[in-house]
């Protein structure tokens, strides 16, 4: 049966019978009216397309149906549906095999249930069951925790899409997303190969050097929190140490830049570092650029300071070193 060349997939005529009966419930079938009730059903099947009255076979199986409906007094599905309704995800986490222990209680009551044509629409109708209740679950989660879960489930995207109400940009993102966390965990499993056999702490201080987040080290490398916390503390006292280091280096570095106290300088290398001074103090007159030059001439800062603090002391040490 098709309609604009797409196929419609049809319900299967066990389970088409079973919902008209459904929608029998709370009427009053007699023996009398019986016939007239089965005559209504095929005409409502042959609406369908099912053509029930044109065949001997789903004719029989329309009546089975009936039959058992006003033996047990209540319709087949309402049993069926009830039963689904009391199943939790972790009921469903296999539909396959929840089917078979739903149709095995409802076998004692229902025996043509357990009929091997009707086994894969109801392992559907299960699976629909478990969508459901998986659909629900998702929209009770935070943010993206909701389509995490679907796409875990290996839910298609157009249903994604369709039960969680979103766009396909969004479904995009939360794949690039889950994309980029598969990514970082190998790279951590990658840097964990090169310091295979090393106790954690190593393991901890070679990762963070790679910025490797502390999350994904507990994560991945299954290291525990107290020996990262001992880790980042060997770290920090290393840091400590190489700050210090830093420190009395640029100290030294700068000292020898300033070259000695004014006390230290022997008279002859004072007068030329002077001479030197008033050189430079010829082509300018500027502060900046003469302590540049002086500095580039390698003149002792506390005699460039003194020229500029005290120009009356400089002079007269200046005279000093003339004699």
């Amino acid at each position: 049966m098709t309609t604009n060349e797409e196929t419609i997939v049809m319900t299967p005529l066990w389970l088409a019978i079973e919902e008209n009966l459904l929608a029998l419930e709370g009427q009053n079938i007699t023996e009398e009216n019986k016939e007239k009730t089965v005559q209504k059903l095929v005409g409502e099947l042959d609406g369908k397309g099912y053509a029930v009255s044109k065949s001997g076979i789903k004719m029989m199986a329309l009546r089975w149906a009936l039959e058992d409906m006003l033996k047990v007094g209540r319709p087949m599905l309402k049993d069926l549906t009830k039963a689904l309704s009391e199943l939790t995800l972790e009921d469903l986490a296999n539909p396959c095999h929840a089917s078979y222990r739903v149709t095995d209680n409802l076998g004692k009551t229902w025996e043509r249930v357990q009929k091997t044509d009707r086994r894969d629409a109801l392992i559907q109708m299960f699976e629909e069951a478990k969508l459901d209740l998986l659909v629900q679950k998702a929209k009770g989660l935070d943010g993206d925790l909701g389509i995490r879960l679907l796409i875990e489930e290996t839910v298609e995207s157009p249903v994604i899409l369709e039960r969680m109400g979103i766009p396909q940009e969004k479904l995009d993102q939360v794949h690039a997303d889950i994309a980029a966390e598969i990514a970082a965990r190998n790279k951590v499993l990658s840097l964990l190969e090169t310091v295979e056999g090393k106790p954690d702490h190593e393991k901890v201080k070679f990762l963070f050097s790679n910025d490797i987040p502390e999350d994904l080290i507990i994560e991945v490398a299954q290291i525990a929190q107290a020996d990262i916390d001992k880790a980042k503390k060997a770290m920090e006292e290393e840091l400590k140490e190489q700050q210090r280091l830093a420190e009395e280096a640029a100290a030294k570095k700068k000292a020898e830049a300033e070259g000695p106290a004014l006390e230290d300088i022997p008279m002859d290398q004072m007068a030329e570092h002077i001479y030197a001074i008033r050189e430079i103090q010829y082509f300018s007159d500027v502060e900046k650029e003469i302590r540049t030059m002086c500095e580039q001439s390698a003149i002792p800062k506390a005699i460039v300071d003194l020229s500029f603090s005290d120009p009356d002391k400089f002079d007269e040490l200046e005279k000093q070193c003339e004699g």
